[in-house]
C-alpha cells in the first residue's frame, strides 16, 4: 500500500542514538494525542521514563522525519513470553501532521517488520473514542473487538518470504542513505 506523504517526509527505523529525538517527539504530542497514544493522560515525566525503557533490543521503532524532526513514530514490541509469535503495535503522530498518510505509512512498515520477525498476530489497542486509530486498523484489515472503554484491533500476518525480507532490507537501506544525506546537508548549512 503506497501512501502519499508530505513533501520531504522520510519513513525509517530509528537508531539507538536517536532516543532523544523520540523523547522530543513524544513530549510534543498535544494532550489529546497523548491520551490516544497511552490510553489516558500522561505527564512529561511519564513520557521521559517510558522512552528510556523503550530502547529495548527486541523493539523496532519506525519514525517519520520531516525537516530533520521526528513527527510520527510506530513501535513494534513482542508480547509476553506466554503469547509467543504475538506483538503489539503503537503509533503516535503530532497533531499538525495527522491526516497526511504518516500513520498509514508507519503502520505498513510495522506490519512488514512484524511479518519478517515471525509474529503471526499483531495487537493494536486504542480508546473506544479514537475513531482515527480504528479507521487506520480497518484499513489494514484488522478485526476489532470492542470493550467498555477500549478497542483492540488484531491483524494476522503472513509468513516471511524472501520478497518481504528484501523489501525490508531495501527500505532500511534507503532510510539509511536518506538519513546520511540529511545529516550531511545539515552539517554543511551549519
Amino acid at each position: 500500500m503506497q501512501e502519499v506523504l508530505p513533501e520531504g517526509a522520510v519513513i525509517r527505523k530509528l537508531w539507538i542514538g536517536e532516543i532523544g529525538e523520540y523523547r522530543e517527539h513524544m513530549l510534543r504530542l498535544d494532550p489529546q494525542s497523548r491520551r490516544n497514544r497511552f490510553g489516558g493522560g500522561v505527564s512529561d515525566d511519564f513520557i521521559r521514563n517510558y522512552v528510556e525503557q523503550s530502547a529495548a533490543p527486541d523493539a523496532v521503532v519506525h519514525g517519520c522525519f520531516l525537516g530533520g524532526a521526528l513527527r510520527g513514530a510506530a513501535e513494534l514490541r513482542p508480547l509476553a513470553s506466554n503469547r509467543p509469535r504475538q506483538a503489539e503495535a503503537a503509533l503516535s503522530v503530532e497533531r499538525p501532521w495527522q491526516s497526511h498518510g504518516i500513520g498509514s505509512a508507519l503502520l505498513a512498515r510495522t506490519l512488514l517488520a512484524a511479518r519478517n520477525r515471525g509474529f503471526r498476530l499483531l495487537h493494536m489497542a486504542c480508546l473506544a473514542d479514537n475513531a482515527r486509530m480504528q479507521q487506520l486498523a480497518r484499513k489494514f484489515d484488522a478485526e476489532l473487538s470492542f470493550d467498555f472503554d477500549s478497542v483492540v484491533g488484531e491483524v494476522e500476518s503472513s509468513r516471511p518470504t524472501l520478497l518481504s525480507l528484501m523489501r525490508e532490507l531495501l527500505t532500511d537501506g534507503h532510510g539509511f542513505a536518506t538519513a546520511m544525506l540529511d545529516l550531511q546537508s545539515r552539517m554543511l548549512r551549519a
